[in-house]
């Protein structure tokens, strides 16, 4: 008898590494099956290769699909949907592809890596997940405070970095590989000002300059013309050229590049971010690290969640080469629990099982309101864009702003004519 099928849905180049390294910790008798969506997020063929390193599957094993496709493979009636992500493109999977009734599958989802600080349209993109995966103890604690302030009842469950080696002591390749690179692992979001990161491409050139026997690696995620997962307002390709426009030639050392952090890593005596996720892979491989700090340590450079590591330091360190071990306590409450304090495959089998017992309760779903239903269509115009012609994409955009112009016209309307509470008497 045949296990269990799961379909996992992947969109960006973020959500492709994650899912499929999510999807294989499914148990090896489940049938899993990988489609990306063919929408605005869709990364490359180099992006695509370079996520999913390491996994189960391989570029051959990722079947592109339309919103159509999709509730065609969701009709089927997996016993798993796992919608590895986008919020936008998971609410518009589970609410215009999900098949209605009992039968219905699981609906599985999460975010790809640090989520702390918790946003709030994050979880409302999921509220139509049975099972909210999350990564840290400390993850689970404030996204359960958070869910109830916003009145949504989400079922959180831990699981460690999918993508991560077994342990922070796990070493990073063998004695053969050099460890003759500095990598910055650069994010799309922070620092976000162009001031910000010629700033921080200055302090990675003088790294370069005080460590000439050390390739100072800029390893970013996209090349010119790739898609992200977040839109990037300032690429280092540019900003190399326009350093050197101002400062001069650039140290021969400091290197821009891409390819599969892991292989970055495996060469690594230090790895520094601001605040990606690199961080925890390079701590799972033995690398010290640095969390910036030059920037502030706030939501806005997403980087809240390191404090009390011990990691976060200023641009001096970087320059002087002291990288950082995380403190220990901190690694127990934020990425590095123990695999035996995972819970979300217990709790998805317990799922699988009500499913095919009793059948699972409706999906939790907004309000079926006008304004929700040009929000939808709009959503999946982003998601899956691919699968329309062109007027079609603009027939569509021209209805979302039709409708969103009728419904706040009806909300002004009712304004207006609303009774004004008045005092006793």
């Amino acid at each position: 008898m045949s296990g269990p099928r799961a379909v996992v849905l992947v969109d960006s180049d973020s959500y492709v590494k994650w899912g499929a390294a999510l999807a294989g910790r499914l148990p090896p008798t489940w049938d899993v099956r990988l489609v990306m969506a063919r929408g605005t997020a869709e990364p490359s063929h180099r992006q695509v290769v370079e996520a999913l390193a390491g996994t189960r599957f391989g570029p051959d094993d990722l079947e592109r699909v339309s919103l159509d496709r999709l509730r065609e493979l969701l009709a089927e009636e997996p016993d798993v949907f796992v919608a590895a992500a986008r919020g936008l493109a998971v609410q518009a999977a589970v609410e215009l592809a999900m098949p209605a009734g009992p039968r219905r599958p699981v609906v599985v989802s999460g975010l790809p890596g640090i989520a702390v600080p918790v946003l709030p349209f994050g979880l409302g993109f999921r509220r139509g997940a049975d099972l909210f995966v999350l990564h840290s103890r400390r993850e689970v604690r404030d996204f359960e405070v958070a869910a109830a302030g916003l009145g949504l009842r989400h079922r959180f469950t831990l699981a460690t970095l999918p993508f991560l080696h077994d342990g922070p002591t796990a070493r990073a390749g063998d004695d053969t590989v050099p460890r003759d690179s500095i990598v910055f692992a650069a994010q799309a979001m922070v620092p976000s000002t162009r001031a910000e990161r010629m700033h921080l491409l200055r302090r990675l050139a003088d790294t370069a300059v005080a460590h000439p026997r050390l390739r100072v690696v800029v390893k970013v995620r996209a090349r010119p013309g790739e898609a992200q997962t977040h839109d990037e307002q300032h690429p280092y390709d540019d900003l190399m050229v326009d350093l050197a426009a101002e400062d001069g030639p650039l140290p021969p050392n400091l290197l821009l590049e891409s390819g599969p952090m892991s292989d970055h890593l495996r060469r690594a005596t230090g790895l520094v971010t601001v605040s990606s996720t690199a961080l925890l892979e390079a701590v799972a491989m033995g690398v010290p690290v640095l969390a910036l700090d030059d920037f502030g340590v706030d939501a806005r450079q997403i980087n809240l969640v390191f404090e009390g590591s011990g990691v976060l330091q200023s641009g001096d360190e970087l320059v002087a080469g002291r990288f950082r071990t995380p403190d220990p306590q901190w690694l127990d409450d934020n990425y590095f629990h123990p695999a035996t304090a995972a819970t979300w495959l217990d709790d998805l089998q317990d799922l699988v099982r009500l499913r095919s017992a009793e059948g699972l309760a409706p999906l939790v779903v907004e309000a079926d309101t006008l304004v929700h239903r040009a929000k939808l269509m709009f959503y999946r115009n982003l998601a899956f864009s691919q699968e329309r012609s062109t007027w079609q994409g603009l027939g569509e955009h021209a209805v979302v702003w039709v409708s969103l112009k009728v419904a706040r016209s009806r909300w002004m309307i009712s304004r207006r004519f609303r009774p004004v509470p008045t005092g006793a008497g």
